[in-house]
């Protein structure tokens, strides 16, 4: 069976934000004041998150530089408007539990003055709860979205190599050739861990043995986004071949989101984003973009700075709104893939 190369597109990050109004200083010297970009936080003051906030999705694309832009049909923002990412924050919670959320920052082009800022958690905050303030840090916020928005298999995961064999994720080195859909036998350029506390947008989403016609337990990052081609488009997305990211198919029996403790997240990247076969199912290869970089050591991203950014899959995931169109999306899913 052959297949027809998948066409370059970029893609559009969403993330869950609340704006700046649901999230409030309750006591310290910004007693009333919305949540505001760095300059103005300090430390000790206890923020609380609104009784009836609701998460918000804004779209950022990214146009290969640091500071992104409000996608066109995002939730919340002005489209094309610019957007920082200001710090990251760290709270410590009524329990004495820390939580961390990365602040963006919407800007006024023509004015250049701060129009929104938006509360990113990494971790859920309960409404009402009272939040005190303990870091604000501006240089580690741009490694914390890398670790969010990177796409990484969990130790034990068996990839298809280019010879058939099935080989553990942890241990594939540079040079070894595994099988792609897209561009057959492909080296392998450079591979990385990171441990994490598997909580928030960090806890991994494990997906049953069988749920998607895999072999076996198939335990994946949140942002991971899965392949699936259908000869027919019974998901009425506009198109055959579609990338749905792991932690939009949690149904709490065959896809499940398991915080607690820690998890090895492992990346995989090649001369281009590929897809390539962990448990048999079809998934994506880590991508290198403005915001992912900061994962890589320092000598491997000086060697790719001159490769194009577009030079990656499509961005056809499905969104929260396709997939609740079908209570049974995995259901479907998985008998689509096998058509």
């Amino acid at each position: 069976m052959s297949f027809q190369p998948i066409q370059v597109e970029l893609p559009v990050r969403h993330i869950s934000v609340f704006p700046a109004e649901a999230f409030r200083a309750i006591h310290g010297v910004n007693e009333g004041d919305p949540l505001t970009d760095a300059s103005d936080l300090l430390h000790e003051d206890i923020y609380a998150l609104d009784e009836d906030a609701q998460p918000l999705r804004l779209g950022l694309a990214s146009d290969g530089t640091p500071v992104f832009r409000v996608a066109a049909g995002s939730a919340t923002g002005r489209p094309g408007a610019p957007v920082h990412l200001d710090s990251l924050l760290t709270f410590m919670g009524p329990a004495g539990e820390t939580r961390e959320a990365l602040v963006f920052v919407e800007v006024d082009a023509a004015t250049g003055t701060i129009s929104q800022v938006y509360l990113h958690p990494l971790a859920p905050f309960a409404a009402k709860a009272g939040y005190t303030l303990v870091t604000v840090e501006h240089e580690a916020a741009a490694a914390r979205l890398a670790a969010t928005a990177t796409v990484a298999f969990t130790r034990g995961t068996q990839i298809t190599m280019a010879d058939g064999r099935q080989v553990p994720i942890e241990a594939i080195r540079p040079g070894d050739k595994v099988l792609t859909r897209d561009s057959g036998p492909q080296a392998v350029r450079w591979t990385g861990v990171q441990t994490l506390r598997a909580t928030g947008a960090f806890a991994p989403i494990t997906i049953a043995p069988g749920t998607l016609n895999n072999t076996g337990r198939l335990v994946v990052s949140p942002n991971h986004r899965l392949f699936i081609y259908q000869r027919v488009d019974a998901l009425g997305a506009g198109r055959k071949e579609i990338l749905v990211k792991a932690g939009l198919l949690v149904n709490g029996t065959s896809v499940t989101q398991e915080p607690g403790g820690f998890v090895d997240y492992f990346q995989i990247l090649f001369d281009k984003h590929e897809i390539i076969y962990a448990e048999g199912i079809a998934a994506e290869s880590l991508f290198v973009d403005t915001t992912t970089r900061p994962v890589l050591p320092e000598e491997v991203a000086r060697r790719l700075q001159d490769r194009p950014e577009s030079a990656r899959l499509p961005g056809h995931e499905l969104g929260e709104a396709d997939l609740a169109r079908s209570a049974s999306a995995v259901a479907m899913l998985k008998r689509i893939s096998a058509l």
